[in-house]
């Protein structure tokens, strides 16, 4: 019985957003262990107070993660 866990800051994803996750994460689990598993698939996702989360030293908050999505990356 597969458990996936998943953190984040708090505010940062919809609900749907959190159960579109839910189903893709179950989905490429099956994926690599088979169809079987799809049932058992646990997926958790926590919320991590904003500011309670920080990367390099820094607290990251939700503005953060979206100016962080929102920015071009170098191919």
């Amino acid at each position: 019985m597969p458990l996936v866990q998943i953190g984040g800051v708090g505010d940062y994803l919809t609900l749907d957003q959190k159960q579109e996750l839910i189903r893709r994460v179950t989905d490429a689990v099956v994926a690599v262990e088979g169809e079987g598993l799809h049932g058992v698939t646990w997926v958790t996702i926590a919320d991590i107070q904003p500011g309670a989360w920080g990367v390099g030293g820094t607290p990251v908050t939700a503005d953060d993660l979206r100016a962080m999505a929102a920015a071009p990356t170098s191919a």
